[in-house]
């Protein structure tokens, strides 16, 4: 009588590849952490955004004859002035120091740009911040 021989893999060898699969691959998303790397993205536009505008403010103030009332009422800290797109401060700012205001990349809506604009109490300093900033992180800049 002759015997078969069976050529292939067994019930137990597919499984074990199939659990070191499933395995590799839990450890692989742990370890890059898709939503901790769109977080950090989102921060560090924030980041760059609330320069882009302070840097334009700037470059506004420092010409000759430009003050920061000219940009419309801002607020002291204690209640920060939302940047807003279609007011005094876009018309102003827009094209000669900045191409467009920016947006918060998860928070704006409508004219509201997600970030804020004060003046500092006694030193009269401008500070321009991302308050819905994630992670429990702060971003504002000030000048």
């Amino acid at each position: 009588m002759q015997r078969r021989k069976y050529e292939g893999f067994s019930l137990i060898e597919i499984l074990v590849v199939v659990a070191l699969i499933i395995i590799l691959t839990t450890i692989t998303i742990v370890a890059i952490n898709p939503a901790k790397n769109f977080r950090d993205t989102r921060n560090a536009q924030r980041s760059a955004d609330v320069l882009q505008i302070l840097n334009a403010v700037t470059q506004y103030t420092s010409e000759e004859g430009h003050t920061i009332s000219d940009l419309g009422a801002i607020a002291d800290c204690a209640t920060p002035t939302p940047v807003v797109t279609g007011t005094v401060f876009e018309t102003t700012l827009v094209d000669e120091y900045i191409v467009e205001i920016p947006k918060d990349p998860s928070e704006a809506s409508g004219t509201d740009t997600g970030y804020t604009i004060c003046i500092t109490g006694t030193s009269g300093r401008i500070e321009v911040s991302a308050p819905h900033a994630e992670d429990g992180k702060v971003i504002s800049v000030k000048r």
